[in-house]
Formats: C-alpha cells, structure tokens, sequence
C-alpha cells in the first residue's frame, strides 16, 4: 500500500467518525496537501509523518506501525477491546506510589487511568491513604490517560456531591460523564494540588481540567499535549492501526476543552520542579 492510499482511507474514516465535520474538513485537507503524491509504501517512519501532520488538527490522532501484522483491514469501528485484568492488577490500576511527606501532606502519584472494573480497589487504597492529609497533591506528570470512569472516579473522591464533568458528543449521540454518588465519609476535603507535564495525555489532561474548571485544585508544571478527543482504534491496513478521533468532549463549567492548547497550570514552572513547587507553597494549616 502507498503513502496516498493509506491517507485516503485515514481521511474516509474521519470523514465517517468524527462529529466535528470543520475540524474534519481541515484535517483532510491538511492531508491530501502533505500525502497526495507519496505513492512510496508505508513504513514507520510514514506513519510518523502523517501522525504529526495530524496532530496540527487533531493532537490525539496517532498511526501505529506494526510491521507484523496480517489481519485485514476494518470495514466496521470495532471499539477498544476487553481490559486486561492481570495486566491491570500488576500495574496496581496505575496507581505507581502513595506516600506522605514529612507534613503530612499525601503525594498520590497516578501514571495511567485503567478500566474502573479492574482499577477501583487500587484508586479507592490510594485516596482511603490520604484522609486526614493536611493537603493531597496528586501527580499525573506521566499519565497517559485511560478510562472515563476511572477519571470521574478520582473526581468524585475530591468533588464530593455527584457531579457533572462534561458532555462527549459523538456523530449520533451524547454521552454525559457525571462522579459516582459519594460513600459517606469517602470524600477528601483537604487541599488538593495537582501536578502535570508535557506527558500527560488525553483522560489524564482531562481530569486535571476537570478538577481546575470545578476550583478544586490548584494545578502546577507545565502545559499539557493537548489531546481532548475520544478515539478509537481502526485497522486501515494489516500493519497499520490508527487512533481515529470518534468524539468531541465539551467541560460542563467552560463549555470548552483543552484540545491543540493542553491544560495551563496556574502555577508554572518545569516539569520536573513541579513537586518541590507544590510542596513549597504556603504549608498546610
């Protein structure tokens, strides 16, 4: 398959898929100016070329290259596939460490948001470690997104009252994403910093927007990628998988996303300095 052939059925799942056709004219646009006449086969390096003219629109569109693929292309939007329990259970859900500082102040860090049927008992550990904490800094610098369910669930144990956190539009219906009613006694009321980077990605940016937008936390590092769209996985050819944007997700306070322009902290600073940051602001009463 060539370079162009492969634009031409990225442009026709777009077209098909993505709810905002402005957007999507762009994106096609963008393409067929870049790709129309590469009639070179694709390679990895292809993939990547068409990844970053794609992200000039739409930050979460991504081609995977896998050269040993052999399954034919898809004719129907097959969605993600099941979870993977074990591979969930041993990264303890993506909670990668809970510790407090000698302040008492609770450090949750959260590197990826797992499906919550596997994910729950390792987030609600996580927050149970942190009642009674001065202050909760919760660190999602390398989080790479994941599920919903698993980002309003973190929501829900700092928000409190169920909430609604947004609306995601897709071609032919509307999905609203409100927190879980709270379990009494569960909610954490300390004040709550959240720290983000340049890596945190898609669901992970999202609940750090979520919690800035409701005035429940305090974020500080660095701007985030900036990838706000649902996607979903489409096999264009046996060995190349691309990530399609399916969904346009709209914050219920802002009535906007953070798409193309990341997540602005209010306190800014590298990346790396963000936890230093945090904690060295005024102390917890």
């Amino acid at each position: 398959m060539t370079i162009r052939e492969l634009v031409e059925r990225l442009i026709a799942w777009t077209d098909r898929l993505f709810p905002d056709p402005p957007r999507a004219a762009v994106l096609s646009t963008a393409l067929r100016d870049a790709f129309s006449t590469r009639t070179d086969e694709v390679t990895a390096g292809a993939c990547a070329e068409i990844t970053a003219v794609a992200h000039t629109v739409a930050r979460h569109l991504e081609l995977r290259f896998e050269p040993e693929g052999t399954e034919p292309a898809d004719t129907q939007s097959r969605g993600w596939p099941p979870p993977d329990g074990a591979a969930v259970r041993s990264e303890a859900g993506g909670v990668r460490d809970v510790h407090r500082t000698a302040d008492g102040t609770a450090v949750i860090r959260i590197d990826s948001l797992h499906s919550i049927q596997h994910a729950r008992p390792y987030i609600d550990a996580a927050f149970d470690l942190a009642r009674g904490a001065p202050r909760i800094v919760v660190d999602l610098r390398h989080n790479g997104g994941g599920d919903p369910a698993t980002l309003a669930a973190v929501c829900g144990r700092l928000l409190g009252a169920a909430t609604h956190l947004s609306d995601v539009r897709y071609r032919e219906r509307h999905r609203q994403w409100w927190t879980p009613e709270p379990t009494p006694g569960a909610t954490l009321t300390a004040p709550v910093h959240v720290l983000v980077s340049a890596q945190t990605y898609s669901s992970g940016e999202a609940l750090a927007y979520h919690l800035q937008a409701q005035g429940r936390a305090t974020i500080v590092g660095a701007p985030t990628a900036g990838a706000a769209d649902h996607v979903t996985p489409i096999r264009l050819a046996p060995t190349v998988t691309a990530l399609v944007p399916e969904a346009v997700v709209i914050d219920t306070v802002t009535g906007a996303n953070w798409e193309g322009k990341g997540v602005i902290p209010d306190i800014a600073c590298p990346a790396d300095q963000a936890l230093s940051k945090a904690l060295g602001l005024a102390s917890p009463r």
